[in-house]
């Protein structure tokens, strides 16, 4: 068993499990990029069928001057509280392949599930460096495929990413308050199932 973070474990585990969450408070300091490309690099050495690697990113840091472009293709809800983070990243998965033999392209029919194990590498790794990494699904996907020049029928946009260290409760907007805790899990009874399947 293991205890952090008002969460605890029913088996041991490595304590960076429960001490990622996903928070929505920061503190809007500037952060190194080598440290996003830590978790990048994290990211890159993610378990992939075939060797594939449909995953991509794009990102900016809050002080680059293309900061705004990337909060606003999130969706509005997510703005306010995304503001004060430290880095922005966008993922998107590769939806065919590209193969050298000659063959036809064919659907990469494991891309979204490949994909969200690279973002669950880069987010440990960013628990590992102090920082919180909240992943979203309120983005703007349209949107972002226009603004880079992205073709719908090769990628798929699957998440944000805002990324920053964590600030009191008290510096987000009050509607956002009551929210900023460490969230509870399923209990593994309604999610493991031995010789059988369970809904």
């Amino acid at each position: 068993m293991t205890e952090i973070n008002n969460r605890k474990s029913d088996y041991p585990i490595n304590p960076v499990f429960l001490e990622r969450w996903s928070a929505r408070s920061f503190t809007g300091v500037p952060m190194p990029e080598e440290d996003l490309m830590t978790m990048f690099e994290a990211a890159r050495w993610s378990q992939s069928a075939m060797n594939l690697q449909p995953w991509r990113f794009t990102y900016t840091l809050r002080t680059e001057p293309d900061w705004q472009k990337y909060v606003d293709l999130l969706v509005e809800g997510n703005q306010p509280w995304c503001q004060n983070a430290s880095a922005m990243v966008f993922v998107f998965s590769k939806l065919l392949t590209d193969p050298t033999d000659g063959s036809e392209r064919r659907p990469i029919r494991t891309h979204s599930l490949d994909t969200g194990a690279a973002m669950q590498s880069f987010t440990l790794q960013a628990a590992m460096l102090g920082y919180i990494a909240h992943p979203m699904a309120g983005i703007l996907a349209d949107k972002i495929l226009a603004e880079f020049g992205v073709s719908a029928e090769e990628y798929k946009v699957e998440a944000g990413i805002a990324v920053g260290k964590l600030a009191p409760a008290e510096m987000l907007p009050e509607r956002f308050r009551g929210r900023e805790v460490q969230s509870q899990r399923k209990p593994l009874a309604d999610i493991v199932f031995k010789g059988r399947f369970g809904a």
